[in-house]
């Protein structure tokens, strides 16, 4: 979790830092991971509740996990048996549908009468239509949307039962077309599902049989890659991924539904832009090699080494601290809009930094002290601009190529692969050790 508030604020840039996200919630709907803890927050809150995503994020499959169901209000049986007078030893048992429970029977202090949508107008006496052709006849810029005007917009809100019909689950973009409202507890509350927001542009650049394998649908687990000097790392054949950092070998961890391939730097650019037949699959349409363009160029500027050095620096083995270390190990995950992401690993020697020495003096330079003092000239100037040089490339670098330049994106590495690696296999399906061969053993009694 202090990894995924991290993230957010460096997204947020530099208003990051004021934002408290103390209400952030990591689940998942697949597993059922924590998610009676965002059950009962939305239970004890009431009020409406707003399914916010892009398209196949799982939007609709989290609301059927966290909405509360058969909580809309307590049934009192004593005075459901006493309404029902003697019944037959035969039939003992007495069924009351939340639709059809009589007033009478509801709790003294249950407000189940009450719609959670009547301080919007909705529901109630208010003539809606009237309200709906106030906001369509007026300009656009110039609708005052109050608070009564907000359920106008909303389709109206369902009958309450204990188990409604949940949003439909489909991997398919655009299932839910419109808002769904689904009320609980008896007038506390409601959750909304809305229609996801649109992706990217970027299944336009891929062949309509192939845009369904962009959703990342279960778990992704890669295989390490090594990226050597004068290689490329290409995803798809849309996607190329080339380090621009010499004489260094690079590992990457595709975590993506695409099929990754490692080859030479000049074979990639003819395979993404289409001048090169392949019996790789590549996903991309033909005119899509055209629109090929840079997205920049990225640092690899997280410190890792801790992470990644293993038993050197695990505090039950050597024990070392990462600053001791004779190398350095850069990591970043290169994020590819609404795919997944690529973790990339490279590891530097300590020695080829720049020394903490230059660093100062190229920090504490100024011509100006200097004509002034006549100090801090500790060098020439040829010396101060390589220092300058060495201190701009002491991370590892790589560009990316994808349509348009767009698309493409870079964090602070979540080290997926040292979390999850690969996945584990049950014993069950293990394969066995063979039985040692009998053969030399019965030559050996004869």
């Amino acid at each position: 979790m202090p990894y995924l508030t991290q993230v957010l604020r460096d997204a947020l840039g530099s208003s990051g830092e004021n934002v408290r996200l103390g209400n952030v919630r990591c689940v998942s709907s697949k597993r059922g991971w924590w998610t009676k803890e965002v059950k009962e927050a939305i239970w004890e809150r009431g009020g409406a509740g707003w399914m916010v995503g892009k398209v196949n994020v799982g939007k609709s499959n989290l609301f059927e996990v966290v909405f509360p169901k058969g909580r809309n209000h307590d049934v009192n049986i004593d005075r459901l048996r006493s309404a029902a007078g003697p019944t037959d030893a035969r039939d003992t048992t007495v069924t009351a549908s939340v639709s059809e429970t009589p007033e009478a029977f509801l709790p003294q202090d249950s407000d189940f009468g009450v719609s959670p949508i009547s301080s919007l107008g909705v529901g109630s006496g208010v003539d809606t239509n009237h309200k709906l052709r106030r906001l369509v006849s007026q300009p656009q810029d110039d609708v005052p949307l109050e608070e009564d005007d907000v359920g106008v917009l909303l389709p109206p809100v369902q009958p309450e039962t204990a188990y409604p019909v949940m949003p439909i689950v489909s991997s398919l973009p655009g299932t839910t077309a419109s808002p769904i409202r689904i009320p609980f507890g008896g007038g506390k509350g409601e959750l909304i599902d809305l229609p996801g927001v649109a992706r990217s542009n970027l299944e336009k650049y891929v062949r309509p049989e192939h845009r369904q394998d962009l959703v990342m649908r279960s778990r992704v687990t890669p295989e390490q890659h090594t990226i050597k000097p004068g290689q490329s790392l290409l995803l798809g054949g849309l996607i190329r991924i080339t380090p621009t950092t010499p004489d260094l070998v690079f590992l990457a961890f595709p975590f993506v539904p695409l099929d990754p391939h490692v080859t030479s730097t000049e074979k990639a650019i003819g395979i993404q832009t289409g001048e090169r037949n392949t019996s790789l699959p590549v996903i991309a349409e033909l005119s899509a090699g055209t629109k090929i363009a840079s997205a920049g160029i990225f640092e690899l500027q997280w410190d890792v080494t801790k992470q990644r050095a293993g038993p050197l620096t695990s505090p039950s083995a050597v024990k070392l601290k990462a600053d001791r270390l004779p190398f350095v190990v850069y990591s970043a995950d290169v994020l590819i809009e609404g795919v997944g992401w690529v973790e990339i690993v490279a590891q530097k020697r300590r020695s080829k930094q720049m020394p903490s020495e230059a660093q100062r003096e190229v920090s504490t330079y100024s011509p100006e002290g200097a004509a002034d003092e006549g100090v801090g000239n500790t060098g020439t100037s040829d010396d101060l601009a390589s220092a300058a040089n060495t201190k701009e490339s002491e991370f590892p670098t790589l560009e990316i190529f994808s349509p348009k330049g767009q698309f493409i994106a870079i964090r602070r590495p979540m080290n997926a692969w040292l979390l999850g690696g690969k996945k584990h296999v049950p014993k069950n399906k293990q394969k066995q050790r063979p039985r040692q061969s009998m053969r030399s053993v019965k030559a050996r009694r004869h």
